[in-house]
């Protein structure tokens, strides 16, 4: 049911030309020196800590940035129309991809403390000799470069591309990034699969999962519609996509974000209940070190808050309408999303169980730091919405039936 053309003020779509906003990349940075002295300073005589709390964090970061690519990505390929006032969001957190490549370098410095299994190449075993053709430190390092590269040149195309058209209203800048959405899409479900093998699944390399990357792409999209109705919200909590972004696309928001919950639960379940029936020994140990002791029940804890929780309180349409329950799912979520890659990647360090530390906090500073540096540097001065998108109008006038 139309309800007749409505009048937007320009200045709805504009950048705030004062406040957090427009002084993001400078409080990015000041997290990342403050995040880095801290977790250097607090790292003590065993450096393992750190090394696998960066790695938390980097993924964590990763994932959003991946998952916002995406979102660009599928928006240009299905030429949609709902999206566009919310995809300048997106366009702008996969850039923080870009910044991240600065975070693998102590990655790649610390391989044989995180990668200790196949990466101290004097201690392996049979099993994983086998797989030194792959799990080599030279081609881990190939590889991420390519994937950075790749990843790099997909979001500065789509996002530059998209504020170029701002200024020109060329529309045949649109037309050209549909087409270079589908090899887009290719290219980037080839990297994503393998960077989550290299970087999350090697840390076990007698186990494998031809599923993971799938899991691991699940829950950055978990994790990128979080985030992106969050930075909505703020923007209307502050006076701005007044009318522009209405509750038809919180509605739209949450329903992706219900429907990425619902398929990381399924694949998730998907990878378990095939190993768990299969019963081979080299697939089993990754779920025999997190069924058992506090691990086990950190388990439990995702399967009932990153899944039953959320489905059974965020499938109401009115929740998803409104802007405080969208809003308190969202953080939930983006919580919940650190909270399994944590359980990913820390069994490998703490064996016996469950062991926070003060270091995964300021490692989640200092590339959270670093990310919001890059969201800020390429939101400064850049249109809130793709103001010339030849979309934009059914964008903005859109309804949910």
């Amino acid at each position: 049911m139309s309800h007749g053309p409505r009048i937007i003020d320009a200045e709805q779509m504009t950048a705030p030309t004062s406040g957090l906003w427009k002084h993001l990349h400078i409080l990015g940075f000041a997290m990342a020196i403050v995040g880095a002295l801290m977790s250097f300073a607090l790292k003590g005589d065993d450096p393992k800590q750190l090394a696998f709390s960066w790695l938390v964090a980097f993924l964590y970061f990763m994932s959003l940035g991946l998952g916002a690519l995406f979102f660009v990505l599928i928006q240009f390929a299905t030429k949609s129309g709902w999206g566009v006032v919310v995809r300048r969001v997106a366009e702008h957190a996969s850039t923080g991809l870009i910044a991240l490549g600065l975070a693998f370098i102590p990655i790649y410095l610390w391989l044989e403390t995180i990668y200790s299994h196949w990466a101290d190449t004097a201690h392996l075993d049979d099993i994983v000799r086998g797989k030194t053709p792959y799990l080599n430190s030279n081609r881990f390092l190939i590889f991420a470069i390519a994937y950075f590269v790749i990843w790099a040149f997909l979001a500065s195309k789509f996002r530059n591309g998209s504020v170029r058209q701002d200024a020109t209203g060329n529309t045949d800048i649109t037309r050209s990034l549909i087409k270079w959405a589908g090899p887009g899409i290719m290219l980037f479900a080839l990297t994503t699969t393998f960077a989550s093998f290299d970087w999350a699944m090697s840390l076990t390399p007698h186990w494998y999962s031809t599923i993971f990357g799938v899991y691991f792409f699940a829950g950055s999209l978990v994790a990128v519609f979080a985030f992106v109705s969050l930075v909505v919200l703020r923007l209307q909590a502050n006076g701005r996509l007044q009318g522009v972004v209405t509750a038809e696309h919180r509605q739209d928001l949450g329903k992706l974000l219900f429907a990425f919950i619902v398929f990381w639960a399924y694949i998730g379940f998907s990878q378990y209940f095939l190993i768990w029936y299969g019963n081979i020994p080299e697939e089993t140990e990754w779920y025999l070190e997190r069924g058992h002791g506090s691990w086990g029940t950190i388990t439990m804890i995702l399967a009932l808050c990153h899944f039953i929780v959320p489905f059974f309180l965020l499938m109401s349409r009115h929740v998803k309408r409104n802007r405080l329950g969208l809003g308190f799912f969202s953080a939930y979520m983006l919580v919940m999303h650190f909270v399994d890659l944590h359980w990913i990647v820390m069994p490998t360090l703490h064996h016996d169980g469950f062991s926070p530390s003060i270091l995964d906090l300021t490692t989640m500073l200092t590339i959270g730091g670093l990310f919001l540096a890059a969201f800020g540097l390429s939101a400064k001065g850049s249109k809130l919405v793709p103001v010339r998108d030849p979309r934009l109008l059914e964008s903005i006038t859109f309804e949910n039936f």
